[in-house]
């Protein structure tokens, strides 16, 4: 049997919780704590294959590999960024690619993770965004991710993640079970334990699901992609805005806010000669109004192939923010990282998206 079709005929362990893993455990003769040990195993010490889990008996590990497997992300590749940005190109089970970055500063270790194996929102400016979507990343697949960006983190820099942001490839919220179980595994004590609060989503505007995440409780920080302060433009650049206006963000926005009381900040890509006018300025800071946002990040634009945008001029940047700024927005310009190994915002996307 080929590879591929004996995998999707096996079942994946780390889909079965804890206390079904007890309730196997019962029904195979075994103690109750085996379920622990094999839990442990998968989320705590990552393990890759059912045979590395030494303090179980050989004859369980065989039973157990008879029906389940581990399909653990590979690193492929990784390319290093005279920044310090180490871009990574991951190998998924069924032998898709996505692609992920460690972004290291002075004061914070950052993982960008992907959430889909392309995109289907088509956001012009945006190399994923030109790239067929593929399939949703499973939660393991995500939590991978993270967990292979920690070891680089520690290899490299002999420090741990910090930081986590949704800001790869793919829109999260529109894989948003495996995007919230990811998350509950990232931030459990069984699990990596990080902080919630140390974790952005960031989407591209889907306004039922940004009310979900308000009705879920989330306690993660929340980013708009918004690069356009009206409708018409955001239309051009963002198909999505079409079926998710300006009006629909800002009530969903709202919601979740008075939800959660979760930080909510806005990404505005300036593009030039099309949304770094004054006047696009005054329609930004009407918006920003209308929202609790706490923050606008102004990020450099990272041009692509496919894409006709260019970045402005540096004067007309800082005249732009400073507007903001004299308006009394809270505005920060993000400067791009890995832009020499196309890590950068909006450059992330793969050769061969074929599966094998």
């Amino acid at each position: 049997m080929p590879l591929n079709l004996y995998l999707r005929a096996m079942k994946n362990l780390r889909e079965v919780a804890l206390p079904e893993l007890e309730k196997m455990m019962a029904s195979l003769g075994e103690p109750k704590f085996r379920a622990k040990q094999i839990h442990e195993w998968v989320w705590q010490k990552h393990a890759a294959d059912i045979q590395d889990m030494t303090n179980l008996s050989k004859s369980l590990r065989e039973q157990l590999a008879e029906t389940y497997f581990i399909p653990k992300l590979k690193m492929h590749h990784s390319q290093y960024s005279s920044d310090g940005t180490i871009k990574n190109r991951l190998q998924l089970h069924d032998g898709f690619y996505v692609e992920s970055v460690l972004i290291p500063t002075e004061k914070r270790m950052t993982a960008c993770v992907s959430s889909q194996v392309g995109c289907s929102l088509s956001c012009k400016f945006c190399a994923t965004g030109y790239m067929d979507r593929k399939r949703n990343l499973e939660f393991d697949e995500i939590v991978d991710e993270v967990t292979l960006l920690n070891e680089l983190s520690q290899k490299h820099y002999n420090k741990n993640l910090s930081n986590i942001v949704f800001m790869g490839m793919g829109e999260p919220l529109l894989n948003y079970k495996n995007m919230m179980k990811a998350i509950d595994i990232i931030t459990s004590p069984n699990g990596l334990g990080m902080s919630p609060k140390r974790i952005t989503v960031s989407t591209a505007g889907v306004a039922k699901m940004i009310k979900q995440l308000g009705d879920d409780k989330v306690r993660f920080k929340l980013a708009l992609s918004l690069h356009a302060p009206n409708d018409h433009k955001r239309n051009e650049i963002m198909p999505i805005n079409e079926s998710n206006n300006l009006n629909a963000l800002v009530e969903a926005l709202n919601y979740f806010y008075k939800a959660t009381e979760n930080e909510i900040s806005f990404e505005y890509i300036l593009f030039k000669n099309f949304n770094d006018s004054i006047k696009d300025a005054d329609e930004l800071i009407k918006l920003y109004r209308r929202v609790p946002a706490d923050l606008v990040n102004i990020i450099e634009y990272n041009p692509i192939d496919n894409a006709r945008y260019q970045k402005p001029d540096e004067d007309v940047v800082e005249e732009f923010m400073d507007h903001l700024t004299k308006n009394r927005v809270n505005v920060r310009l993000r400067r791009s990282r890995g832009k020499d190994i196309d890590a950068a915002c909006g450059q992330l996307a793969n050769i061969d998206q074929e599966s094998d």
